[in-house]
C-alpha cells in the first residue's frame, strides 16, 4: 500500500509526524514523506528531518505507481505559511479523493483540507485560535472530538491523538 505524508517545509509537529509515520510503517509497504521544499526540515522542537523529496515530485517516487491509497497532511506551526495556500497540494488531494483514497490531516493542517473543499460540514481541530478562525472562514464547523471521520476524510486535533488518528486511517483502508 502506498502512503504519502506531506509535512510543512519547517516547524512541523514532530509528535504528529513521527507517531503517525511509525504506526503506518508497521503495517504499510511504502510510506513516502514529502515537503514543498524537499529540503531538511526543522521541527517545532528543533528535530531535523529530511523528507524523501519535493511535493511537486509526488508521482515520481521509487516504488510508486498509480495513486496513493492514503495521503496525510501533518501540521505544526509551519503549516499556515507553507501548506495552507500551497498551489500543488490541493490538486493532489482532490484528485486522490475522487479516486477513493483516504485523506487525513492533523493539527493546523486540517485547514488545508477545508481550503481544498474536502471537509463538508465539520472537522476536529486544535485549540489554537488561528486554525479555528481559518476553519470558520471556510464554513467548517468544529467538532469537539479528538479524531473525526466523515466518509474517507479523517481529521485530528493534534499530536496527542496521532496514534489513534493513524489507527483509524488504517482501519478505513481495510473496509
Amino acid at each position: 500500500m502506498n502512503i504519502l505524508i506531506v509535512i510543512p517545509k519547517n516547524r512541523f509537529a514532530e509528535n504528529e509526524l513521527f507517531e503517525v509515520k511509525e504506526a503506518l510503517e508497521e503495517r504499510a509497504n511504502n510510506v513516502v514523506v514529502l515537503s514543498p521544499s524537499g529540503q531538511e526540515a526543522v521541527g517545532e522542537n528543533k528535530t531535523r528531518f529530511k523528507p524523501d523529496g519535493y511535493l511537486i515530485d509526488w508521482n515520481h517516487q521509487p516504488g510508486f505507481s498509480g495513486k496513493y491509497k492514503i495521503i496525510i497532511v501533518i501540521g505544526g506551526k509551519g503549516s499556515p505559511k507553507s501548506l495552507w495556500d500551497d498551489k500543488i497540494l490541493p490538486q493532489i488531494l482532490t484528485d486522490h479523493n475522487r479516486a477513493g483514497s483516504i485523506i487525513g490531516a492533523i493539527g493546523q493542517s486540517v485547514v488545508v483540507l477545508a481550503k481544498t473543499g474536502l471537509i463538508r460540514g465539520s472537522s476536529a481541530a486544535p485549540e489554537d485560535e488561528k486554525t479555528r478562525a481559518a476553519l470558520e472562514q471556510e464554513n467548517v464547523g468544529i467538532v469537539e472530538k479528538p479524531v473525526y471521520r466523515l466518509e474517507n476524510i479523517v481529521t485530528a486535533k493534534d499530536g496527542s491523538v496521532a496514534k489513534e488518528f493513524a489507527e483509524m486511517i488504517l482501519a478505513i483502508s481495510k473496509e
